[in-house]
């Protein structure tokens, strides 16, 4: 028999759970589809392309990685009764400019993103329809009205659905080009490739797989969910376990497909999400045009996951940093208010949701300026060492609950997390064209 508290803004006993359970999984699949876009899967095709199995463990380690950030993030949430941004503004001010700035430029330069990642897909099925730029605003629209009208609950179901079609698409594909399994498992052991700028290229592959905000937004899904305290801890352990479990099986299939299919046949593809439509393109010589339609339609639900993902995960984190900003004395009921469903419904949120949806509609016509793209890297590269580095700081003071504090492997796991996304930040910084800025 549960025990029941009251985890909800309308006094609403929701049941907690005595141990977890599978049956109460939920938003580590929404934040494992949303953090593994178009981009991360095409990384992982080429790590595998460029050095075969060498790399496998650096995947698997990416997803350690983004384990212990998502966990970090849900017991924030859970032991305080707060939310992440309430944490972040008692750091102080310097939280709330960089966020706010961050967020802005990040998502008018992202929403162009994802919608062209959507339709890349839907114009290889069906390329006599509409043009490109077309079918992006078709799937913003849609990604736009299906998270205006429904809630978190609606929304994981639809999630769900999406991450079925990834997975079976991405295990099928593996299976189907015939992994070496010796090879693989001789992968899992740390061995750098002799190429240049090996360093680099693993440590970019062990960052990109699945990290994006949508690791700071996992806390507000756990909310929305209902889970608003330490009663719900082991079932977010669990959730956010199987969130990265089923991102490794993703980003090891895909390197799979890479390692067998490209690296075997020194087939070299084109970096970004054109290198998945390059891939039908192979799929449909090797093994017929309906594996490369069964590919286009996982490669849509991956684009597609992502966007919806962003739409709701990144209004909600804008919403609560509205709502602290006008009103820092309401922080402490801030968690029951995002599972109460009262800030999907806010103006905030639907603000936020228009800004991804048509300022970038723009840049899908003219393209993206050049010193926007530019700011975007940088601060897109520093928002997860601020994100390491602030967990490190919250969930070792007074202002987390002794209990559940950072012990000595939450801290090696954010301190090594910190410091690869530092190293990363750096090398982008160093990479960006500085001259032509000024």
């Amino acid at each position: 028999m549960a025990d029941t508290t009251d985890n909800t803004v309308t006094g609403e006993a929701n049941p907690v759970p005595r141990r977890s359970s599978w049956r109460y999984i939920g938003p580590g699949i929404v934040v494992a589809a949303t953090g593994v876009g178009a981009g991360d899967l095409v990384a992982t095709l080429i790590a595998g392309s460029n050095f075969g199995y060498t790399l496998l463990w650096a995947a698997v380690i990416g997803c350690l990685v983004k384990i212990s950030l998502a966990e970090a993030a849900g017991r924030w949430h859970l032991s305080t009764g707060s939310t992440l941004f309430d944490g972040w503004a008692s750091l102080g001010r310097w939280t709330t400019w960089f966020f706010a700035v961050y967020v802005v430029i990040w998502g008018f330069v992202y929403g162009a993103a994802a919608m062209s990642s959507s339709a890349l897909p839907l114009q290889a099925l069906f390329p006599d329809v509409m043009d490109l730029e077309w079918w992006a605003i078709a799937c913003g629209l849609v990604g736009l009205v299906f998270v205006w009208f429904n809630k978190y609950a609606v929304f994981e179901k639809v999630m769900t659905l999406l991450v079925g079609v990834m997975f079976v698409v991405t295990v099928y594909l593996a299976i189907r080009v015939t992994p070496n399994l010796g090879d693989a498992l001789a992968g899992l052991l740390p061995v750098l490739p002799d190429e240049k700028d090996s360093v680099l290229n693993t440590l970019g592959l062990i960052g990109g797989v699945g990290g994006t905000i949508t690791l700071a937004a996992y806390g507000y899904w756990v909310n929305a969910k209902g889970w608003t305290d330490t009663g719900w801890m082991k079932v977010m352990r669990l959730d956010n376990r199987v969130a990265y479990i089923t991102t490794g099986i993703f980003v090891v299939a895909m390197l799979f497909v890479g390692a067998e299919l490209l690296h075997s046949a020194n087939v070299a593809i084109a970096s970004g999400d054109k290198g998945l439509v390059q891939l039908s393109d192979i799929l449909a010589d090797e093994y017929g045009s309906a594996t490369a339609k069964f590919f286009l339609i996982g490669f849509f639900a991956t684009s597609f996951t992502s966007l919806i993902g962003v739409w709701h995960g990144v209004s909600l984190m804008f919403a609560d940093f509205v709502a602290r900003y006008r009103d820092r004395g309401g922080a402490a009921d801030s968690g029951r208010e995002v599972a109460s469903g009262s800030r999907e419904r806010s103006w905030p949120f639907r603000v936020y949701l228009l800004w991804l949806t048509f300022p970038p509609m723009v840049l899908l016509f003219q393209g993206q300026p050049f010193r926007l793209v530019i700011i975007y890297g940088v601060l897109g590269a520093a928002f997860l060492p601020f994100l390491a580095g602030t967990l490190m700081w919250l969930l070792n003071t007074s202002r987390t609950p002794a209990q559940w504090r950072n012990g000595p492997l939450s801290n090696a796991m954010l301190a090594i997390a910190g410091l690869l996304f530092l190293v990363l930040c750096v090398k982008q910084i160093w990479d960006q064209p500085w001259s032509e800025f000024f």
